[in-house]
């Protein structure tokens, strides 16, 4: 606790304490973009005093949104708004953090209160997809299964989203790679069932990861802490573990990432 309200630096970037909030998502976007609905509940943790403060994830691509209504970070246009939010949040003596983000097979959803399960094409949603076709339920659509090339342009994607939300005024960026979304999906067997570079040993089923970070961090300014999030175990034998996400973080410490953010959980239903 006596740390708690210290101050901390990490690269170049100082912060007032030790306090972040967490990104949350809000089901509250149009067509990717933020609106007065993530400046106001963004604002308000920067004047209430935290540290850092994260928006929702924000995927590197439309069909990388959990629902229709997720935040995105795909175009150049989606950060206008977005950077009259980071101003602010630096304004108030917070620091702005971004998560970036891909939910992979559990992707077009519908938000709470709006159903239950996968969104149909015809309804606003799309065919999601994911290392394997593998389905994460019986309530959620068959992904298919990304195509090495596919794979690629998704590791450019989420460095040009880094890149504009550096442009932008953020002063940390987040790799979301827990939850089970995508990037959780190819570091679990359970969801990643594929037979190349990209599946079966740990080595290539952290590959996707490791070449994300890889690509982020070459884009991203020195002074730029660079976190990534990590469901640090499935709970389940034969699933993604402890002892595989201290392994992972030895590499990802390696390629330039400042913190490793630990969740658990959400690969399986």
């Amino acid at each position: 606790m006596p740390h708690l309200f210290s101050k901390l630096r990490m690269r170049d970037v100082d912060f007032a304490n030790r306090i972040g909030v967490s990104p949350m998502c809000q089901y509250s976007s149009v067509d990717g973009y933020a609106n007065d609905w993530h400046f106001a509940h963004l604002a308000a943790r920067a004047v209430g005093g935290a540290g850092l403060v994260f928006t929702e994830a924000a995927a590197v691509s439309p069909e990388g949104r959990i629902s229709p209504q997720d935040l995105g970070a795909w175009s150049e246009r989606h950060f206008e708004p977005l950077e009259r939010i980071a101003r602010f949040i630096d304004s108030q003596g917070a620091r702005a953090g971004i998560q970036l983000a891909h939910a992979g097979r559990k992707g077009s959803t519908y938000r709470p209160g709006a159903g239950q399960g996968a969104v149909a094409e015809g309804a606003g949603g799309w065919r999601p997809v994911a290392p394997s076709a593998v389905a994460f339920s019986d309530t959620y659509a068959k992904p298919d299964e990304l195509t090495v090339d596919q794979i690629k342009a998704l590791q450019t994607a989420f460095a040009l989203a880094a890149e504009r939300a550096a442009a932008a005024g953020f002063d940390v960026i987040e790799i979301h790679g827990a939850h089970g979304y995508l990037i959780h999906e190819f570091l679990s067997p359970f969801s990643n069932r594929r037979v190349d570079l990209y599946g079966g040993s740990f080595e290539n089923r952290t590959r996707f990861l490791r070449d994300c970070v890889a690509a982020v961090r070459r884009v991203l300014p020195e002074r730029c802490p660079l976190l990534v999030r990590i469901s640090a175990t499935d709970w389940a034998e034969g699933g993604w573990d402890v002892d595989q996400s201290v392994e992972l973080a030895r590499l990802l410490l390696a390629l330039g990432v400042d913190v490793i953010d630990c969740s658990s959980g959400g690969n399986l239903e």
